[in-house]
């Protein structure tokens, strides 16, 4: 009976390669993109759209024909027309929909984090394993390329097809700091409190990341060619992967000329300070909202005859399902509890014209996440002449200069007292026009 189990495995196992053998005789180079959240609005969806614009745009001045495909759980095939809408809508970018063709993903559910409420880093990677499989079922590429960072699903289409496999990576699953974290005893929004405050808790958690953080090398090794976003990824990929002869960085795309062409309207008031970030836990948006608290004190107090609304928060950023909706509804809980709800808005899923627009009348830029990856949302800002307020770490840290006189601040500690809004708003009276 085993060695029946194992011939139909073997079959199993050679029947991608072979079928990609077969179809090989076409002319045409099948190039696929794992991106199962292409509809979503951040920079990562921002990256894999311009790499398609590029496909199309080298496809008509070379003889080779490039097909592509993208493997993604959006509801979209037969929608390729209103998906590069959406497209030009958020990003102002172009993409022709005879193009591609989209493949969906069923099984997509099983890479996000409410499937896996505990070992969420190994229950999502396993999960992305079986989409994996699935992926190759729906279709058999020459080149896979994985724009959102699904190592284990690379090990599986390079094992199975042999194909030429790409890692564009913007976040490592693990990292050494996440690893640092742990140890150190501080609670995060991956560590619970609970977990920090038990020793033995904290042993076994150290020990599942280390040896996660061994089987996420493992299967990054399986990739061809390497791409990370940032000084700050690239440092950890190889130190976790250890391939740094095919690990390059490409720095995202960021496509400036219309913010630097803003006319800026922020003589009259209000006053707006802007966040532009997607909805996630690490992004932080409670702290922006106990930092202006913090601001609004600082304001009544220095200005006892302050108008309060004429200081707005305005939070910009994207929601891809119930999840992200969810969190969106516990920072608008937190502005209501702390009494700052009136001058705190919520734009999600706006247009480029519409990011465009409330850049234009920003005086302040916040983002406050530890260890951002690079922080296109902090280059847009600085473009449009705010002054910028950045979390001492990661690409904001290492890759986006600062300059004198300074339009960006960066603040190393969660303390909301620290952020700085209150400084940055008191002391730039020429900014501010002396509110």
């Amino acid at each position: 009976m085993w060695l029946y189990l194992l011939i139909i495995v073997l079959i199993l196992i050679s029947l991608p390669r072979l079928t990609r053998a077969l179809s090989k005789r076409s002319s045409n180079v099948r190039v696929a993109f794992l991106h199962p959240y292409c509809n979503a609005g951040g920079g990562g969806e921002r990256v894999l759209w311009v790499w398609v614009r590029a496909l199309q745009e080298q496809q008509t001045s070379s003889s080779k024909k490039v097909s592509v495909v993208i493997y993604t759980g959006d509801k979209l095939p037969g929608k390729e027309r209103e998906l590069c809408g959406n497209v030009k809508t958020r990003f102002n970018l172009e993409v022709d929909p005879s193009f591609m063709r989209m493949k969906t993903l069923r099984t997509r559910w099983l890479v996000e984090a409410s499937t896996w409420p505990r070992f969420t880093l190994l229950g999502q990677s396993l999960g992305s394993v079986l989409m994996a499989i699935e992926a190759i079922v729906l279709h058999t590429p020459d080149v896979l390329i994985d724009s959102m960072g699904y190592s284990f699903a690379v090990a599986v289409f390079k094992v199975l097809l042999g194909c030429k496999t790409c890692s564009y990576v913007h976040y490592p699953t693990i990292s050494t700091d996440m690893i640092d974290l742990v140890d150190s005893g501080q609670s995060a929004h991956n560590n619970a409190k609970v977990i920090a405050s038990y020793p033995t808790l904290k042993k076994m958690k150290l020990m599942y990341y280390r040896l996660f953080a061994r089987l996420y090398g493992v299967m990054g090794r399986r990739s061809d060619l390497v791409l990370t976003n940032s000084s700050w990824t690239h440092a950890h990929i190889n130190k976790l992967w250890r391939v740094p002869d095919r690990t390059f960085i490409v720095y995202p795309p960021c496509d400036l000329k219309n913010f630097f062409t803003l006319k800026l309207e922020r003589h009259v008031p209000p006053y707006y300070i802007i966040s532009v970030a997607q909805f996630r836990p690490e992004k932080d948006h409670a702290l922006q909202i106990r930092a202006f608290r913090v601001l609004m004190d600082k304001l009544e107090r220095k200005y006892p005859d302050f108008p309060r609304s004429q200081i707005v928060l305005d939070i910009v950023g994207s929601v891809r399902n119930g999840v992200d909706e969810k969190l969106l509804q516990g920072v608008r809980d937190l502005s209501v509890e702390l009494n700052v709800d009136e001058n705190v808005q919520f734009s999600k899923n706006v247009s480029f014209d519409e990011l465009m627009s409330k850049l234009q009348r920003s005086i302040i830029g916040l983002h406050t996440m530890w260890n951002e990856h690079f922080g296109i949302g902090v280059v847009e800002m600085m473009a449009s002449g705010c002054t910028v307020i950045a979390h001492n770490s990661g690409g904001p840290k290492m890759d986006i200069v600062c300059c004198n006189p300074p339009i960006c601040h960066r603040v190393s500690s969660p303390d909301p007292r620290e952020l700085r809004l209150g400084h940055v708003a008191l002391s730039d009276d020429e900014g501010l026009h002396q509110v």
